[in-house]
């Protein structure tokens, strides 16, 4: 009988097997072979001046060295940094408000389903449509301006997009928007799994409102925070589309919106290969140290 069972199991085995191959063939031709590609490519000198092309030809290490040694990428990095924090406190003040006052049952809030789905609903647009929209409003003749000219705040046109501040702000505000419902229905579901007991206890102890919060529900809501921050942090060096379609690509004025991504994509639209293979590795680096810091953080706090 043992052996009957065993070679069900082995027959079970293969089957699971065979079902896993597509899932491994769609990973290596359409991420594997990219990144063993990528990471070749940033060992050679290979770029376009003009209709000639330059290489390839093996520098070793060179491409890293010159973009360490790049003011600009420093700048970009810089730009980047500026605009996720200025995105990221506000969405994590508000998500954490909101979660806070959709999980207390004190409160009776009236039509919560309705609410949370409408805080969601901007994540579901798309980067590119909401970048449209604010550059057709914050236009210079757009509704903005109008209606600021209307009321006698300003007396002309203000141009958002040619501002630092301003067009840093828009980019911020958009960010903000499209991730902060998200935020919230994640730190939501970590304080609806909190024990009500614990929060009981605490009253009965004679703990006000912020005690419990702040040492109660943050340190149970931990690996979630750790994790909505890292995610973000991922997606804020990622930042491509919101600046890109809002600056045509440009990152004005004078560069101060453009980010790590746009800087990659302005290598390899010139055809840089080994430049762009080169920041591309960096950022899977550190992509690469984020993740595994979000895994240790939460290892250790199993343990």
């Amino acid at each position: 009988m043992a052996k009957k069972a065993s070679g069900t199991t082995a027959r079970y085995n293969r089957w699971g097997y065979i079902f896993l191959i597509p899932f491994f063939l769609v990973y290596v031709i359409f991420s594997f072979i990219p990144l063993a590609s990528t990471i070749y490519n940033s060992f050679f000198e290979n770029y376009y001046s003009g209709l000639t092309q330059i290489g390839p030809r093996f520098v070793g290490i060179e491409n890293y060295i010159n973009l360490l040694s790049s003011p600009e990428i420093w700048k970009y990095l810089g730009n980047t940094l500026i605009m996720w924090i200025g995105g990221f406190i506000p969405q994590i003040t508000v998500a954490l408000i909101l979660a806070y006052w959709f999980s207390d049952p004190s409160l009776k809030l009236k039509g919560q389903s309705f609410f949370k789905t409408v805080i969601y609903m901007p994540n579901l647009i798309m980067a590119s449509a909401f970048s449209m929209l604010f550059f057709a409003l914050f236009a210079d003749a757009g509704p903005i301006n109008q209606m600021l000219i209307s009321l006698h705040i300003l007396k002309e046109p203000f141009k958002f997009m040619n501002s630092i501040a301003a067009s840093r702000i828009l980019i911020m505000l958009m960010n903000f928007l499209m991730w902060f419902g998200n935020t919230t229905i994640l730190l939501l579901a970590g304080m609806l799994g909190i024990d009500g007991s614990l929060y009981e206890a605490a009253e009965v102890d004679g703990a006000s409102a912020s005690q419990i919060f702040f040492r109660i529900t943050m340190p149970i809501l931990r690996p979630i925070f750790i994790y909505v921050l890292i995610t973000s942090l991922i997606g804020g060096l990622q930042m491509y589309d919101v600046p890109q379609i809002l600056t045509n690509g440009k990152g004005t004025p004078a560069g101060s919106t453009t980010t790590v991504i746009m800087n990659l994509n302005q290598y390899l639209t010139s055809k840089n290969f080994g430049m762009g293979g080169a920041l591309s590795v960096y950022m899977f680096i550190i992509t690469g140290i984020l993740s595994l810091v979000v895994f240790r953080i939460n290892s250790a706090k199993k343990d």
